[in-house]
């Protein structure tokens, strides 16, 4: 069900602002875009067209992009967490030697003695810490990872097969990301956040642009095909909406409409908007929807989505088991876990909100985007709710 809904009264339809240039640029988009195609088993994730369920809504055409099979991970996180890994390699290294380095002479280990002594640190629930651990490992440093107490076994377990060390908090996500930003500070370990602050920034913009990825791929797969006029994206902190937002602004599509979708129970950006200024949420109860129970937004993701989003809705856990069981029964058959359906879910509560679907301007010639975020990241817990 959507709880809220806030329509933004700061939507900026003129050109991406030199302002937010030095937050994300198309330049640093394409640099990632470069990079990330060179590695081993990349492949652009596919984009499916959820027919039925469009017919069923009233709506022309959902797209779905599926980034359940990104680079064996089951998660859309590796192309940023992963890049910062890279990146902080390569600045880290580059200021140590002070000498020339090149990314090529990190990926065939030239260097590997010297990078094997450095250790990447990361908050998660789950799919960044995973993406930082491969990256860790494929680059050739040591990792870190704080999780908090609500994080599952099998997410845990999927870090330490990557090689991380865990180690668990009690309470919330930003509890977990505090304790990760006091031990780095203590052990000379370096942070690698899709959460950017006051004072860390840097990193976070690298992951940002890792995202990107997949609007960059969307551009080569929506050729000679119908539009979006509406993005649907799920949002934690709101570093992934606003690479994407940012991306298409930057590409002259201020057209579509941008809707962010977030748990009730952890209605950050929504509450930031309402505030026009960000602004903190204090998590009591875990939504299922791992990813977004975050309480705290990115500084960085939220000057972007101050201008660029035009609607904010929450969404209870109500709708997200059924949503994920009418994907596994689609044709083709989609595997996505709970974070990555609550762009669908938002979507298809909205039909029994007329007064938010007629604001958002929804009708029979929409054309939907949507990002399939994750697949089952932890597969125990995706069979006993596709089973249940």
């Amino acid at each position: 069900m959507v709880a809220q809904h806030f329509k933004n009264p700061n939507k900026n339809k003129s050109k991406y602002p030199e302002k937010l240039k030095s937050i994300l640029s198309l330049e640093e988009c394409h640099l990632a875009y470069s990079e990330i195609r060179t590695w081993n088993n990349y492949s652009p994730t596919p984009l499916l067209s959820l027919d039925k369920i469009a017919t069923e809504l009233g709506v022309e055409k959902i797209y779905y992009k599926d980034e359940s099979s990104r680079f064996g991970l089951g998660s859309f996180k590796v192309l940023g967490g992963t890049y910062g890994v890279l990146n902080f390699i390569y600045n880290t290294l580059k200021k140590e030697i002070g000498k020339y380095v090149t990314i090529d002479q990190i990926k065939k280990g030239d260097y590997s003695n010297i990078i094997s002594k450095y250790t990447v640190t990361t908050a998660t629930d789950g799919n960044h810490g995973r993406a930082v651990a491969y990256g860790a490992r494929l680059f050739g440093c040591k990792c870190q990872v704080f999780i908090h107490s609500e994080v599952s076994l099998g997410r845990q377990k999927a870090m330490e097969s990557l090689g991380a060390s865990v180690i668990r908090v009690s309470g919330n996500y930003d509890k977990s990301l505090r304790a990760c930003m006091k031990e780095a500070s203590k052990n000379n370990w370096h942070v690698i956040s899709d959460t950017s602050y006051e004072g860390y920034t840097k990193y976070p913009k690298y992951i940002m642009a890792g995202y990107t990825v997949m609007a960059q791929e969307l551009e080569e797969q929506l050729k000679n095909n119908l539009i979006p006029t509406h993005m649907f994206l799920q949002a934690g902190v709101g570093s992934f909406p606003a690479s994407i937002c940012s991306y298409f602004w930057q590409n002259n599509t201020t057209y579509i409409k941008n809707i962010i979708v977030e748990s009730k129970l952890a209605p950050c950006l929504l509450i930031s908007a309402q505030n026009n200024k960000l602004s903190s949420y204090n998590i009591i109860e875990e939504t299922i929807m791992a990813g977004l129970s975050c309480g705290e937004p990115s500084l960085l993701g939220w000057k972007i989505l101050n201008e660029s989003v035009d609607h904010f809705i929450t969404i209870d856990d109500t709708s997200i088991k059924k949503t994920m069981k009418l994907l596994n029964k689609n044709t083709p058959q989609i595997e996505a876990g709970e974070s990555s359906v609550a762009g669908l879910a938002g979507l298809i509560d909205l039909k029994n909100n007329k007064d938010v679907m007629k604001s958002i301007g929804l009708n029979h010639e929409s054309i939907i985007l949507l990002f399939g975020t994750e697949g089952a990241t932890d597969p125990q817990i995706y069979k006993s709710i596709i089973e249940s």
